[in-house]
């Protein structure tokens, strides 16, 4: 069976000291067909491994997918001797970045439909003297976008929620909060959802302190800023009820997506019900962009244990998108 170019989504390998590499083989053993975009010479190394069946086969990302091989757009960012599985390295962070830049630049090119990037090592980034806290915001440079503008959706558990602030200390998150940052969150969470196939989209929004503030008794944080921003994006026609506290509106399932306002009112709720399965898409880039929610795991890396049921999952919500 056979792809149309234009179909496929380029899969970045991630840290190729961590699982990445094992669980994108993986996803092509599993029947999925992306093309991989990494280090060749690492990428051999697993399919040897994991599926002497099937062929690798080096491309520009022009061929269209076909049964039997595993189809390899080959970025050279890894020197051999820092290819060490479970070893945490800046050479290692270094090709993270680059294969995403690559797998970014392919659908640019109009090669790819979307970019699915597997786990990346935060602190093998930064050890290369690349300022990073998470794909979104390696998606926003590339793209050249402003800091902060492009935001996580993560999906799992039959949830999603976009997260206005993320990786940063919590103090510095609830002071950068405004209602231009919580409007942008719900406008790039209202485009992802159309190129998922929903429409009209409904939109939750978290308030900021316990009960949205409970008219000021627990602050004035969301009188300040998520009740200006829902009233924003009322006037653009968005369908949006809130702010409404985080424990109360987060157990309805009226919604199509929930807004929270820092990193641990989104991904507690997600990770509980969903685990290491869920997906976490870069949005309001003009990209479909996404992850997986597990890390690395440096620790089980080169042992071929690696579980891709979340990069299978997320292949799957991407190939169902517009």
């Amino acid at each position: 069976m056979t792809a149309s170019v234009s179909s496929r989504i380029a899969l970045a390998i991630g840290d190729p000291n961590g699982i990445g590499p094992e669980i994108a083989v993986r996803t092509v053993i599993a029947g999925a067909r992306p093309l991989l975009v990494g280090d060749a010479f690492v990428i051999r190394h697993y399919a040897s491994q994991l599926a002497p069946m099937l062929a690798v086969r080096e491309t520009d990302g022009r061929a269209a997918a076909e049964e039997g091989f595993i189809d390899i757009l080959p970025v050279e960012a890894l020197a051999a001797a820092d290819f060490a599985p479970g070893r945490v390295c800046a050479a290692a962070g270094r090709a993270t970045v680059a294969y995403v830049r690559a797998a970014i630049g392919l659908a640019d090119e109009g090669a790819a439909r979307a970019v699915v990037a597997c786990p990346h090592n935060e602190t093998a980034v930064n050890a290369a003297g690349i300022p990073f806290s998470g794909y979104p915001e390696l998606v926003a440079q590339i793209r050249g976008l402003p800091p902060g503008r492009v935001f996580m959706m993560f999906v799992g558990g039959g949830l999603r929620i976009v997260h206005a602030t993320l990786h940063e200390q919590l103090s510095g998150a609830l002071a950068r909060l405004t209602p231009d940052l919580v409007e942008a969150a719900a406008l790039a969470a209202v485009e992802a959802l159309g190129r998922l196939g929903v429409a009209r989209p409904r939109i939750g929004l978290f308030g900021v302190n316990p009960h949205a503030g409970e008219g000021g008794l627990f602050g004035d944080d969301d009188d300040r800023i998520t009740v200006p921003a829902a009233a924003r994006l009322k006037s653009h026609g968005v369908d949006v009820e809130g702010p409404v506290g985080a424990d109360l509106l987060i157990g309805r399932d009226d919604f199509d997506a929930f807004v929270a306002m820092y990193h641990d009112q989104g991904h507690i709720p997600v990770k509980l019900l969903a685990g290491r399965k869920a997906s976490a898409l870069s949005i309001g880039a003009g990209l479909l962009f996404s992850t997986v929610g597990h890390g690395s795991a440096h620790d089980i890396a080169g042992r071929n244990i690696a579980d891709p049921e979340a990069v299978l999952r997320t292949l799957t919500l991407l190939g169902e998108a517009n």
